[in-house]
């Protein structure tokens, strides 16, 4: 009896091993498919939080916003895109401005503040107190150049003061504000804006 009782104490001993040893690998296992699931969200996902009047009156400082990394995986971003990008004079600070020029667009601004791509004139119903008169400017982008533009034309620092975004430094694009929740909603590119618009020459 003694040697059955010392057996059967055993058996359940390595019993207790293997179900400890099973439990671990399966949190680890879980810890690991999080930790991948995670990964490939933030290379596709990521959020922001607005900051400064820029792009009132589509964003406000304290909304958050979502922003579609992968969308620009397949294609180039386009006019009327509102975009995420590192700040070109100091790439450890993100910016959200509105896409107007892209390569090998020429961007012309008048003293009125009319904005123009490839010569002909935007109208631009997003564009919240333009402030002028303005410096006349005309650039045109080079290839992987972004000329952007924040919608409070009035209280923007943008790609008329520093120039051009490289493609390089774009993260993505804006695509929804998720907070707060009262304000939840898509964020509208205007597209339509630019069908217009002639191809560079």
């Amino acid at each position: 009896m003694h040697i059955s009782r010392h057996e059967d104490y055993a058996y359940e001993d390595e019993q207790g091993e293997h179900t400890g040893a099973k439990l671990l690998r399966e949190v680890l296992e879980v810890a690991i498919l999080t930790l991948l699931f995670f990964g490939v969200v933030r290379l596709l996902v990521q959020n922001y939080r607005v900051d400064g009047p820029s792009m009132q009156r589509t964003l406000y400082t304290n909304e958050y916003i979502l922003v579609d990394k992968a969308t620009y995986y397949f294609h180039s971003p386009q006019r009327g895109d509102v975009i995420v990008f590192q700040y070109p004079l100091d790439t450890s600070k993100n910016f959200v401005k509105r896409v107007i020029g892209v390569p090998g667009d020429t961007v012309t601004i008048d003293t009125n503040g009319t904005v123009s791509v490839n010569g002909k004139p935007l109208n631009e119903p997003y564009v919240y107190q333009q402030l002028c008169p303005c410096d006349a400017k005309s650039v045109t982008l080079h290839a992987d150049q972004y000329f952007v533009l924040g919608d409070h034309r009035g209280d923007s620092d943008d790609s008329r003061d520093w120039g051009a975004v490289p493609r390089k430094d774009i993260i993505g694009k804006a695509a929804l504000v998720y907070w707060p929740l009262p304000d939840i909603h898509l964020l509208h590119d205007w597209s339509g804006i630019f069908t217009n618009v002639p191809s560079a020459p």
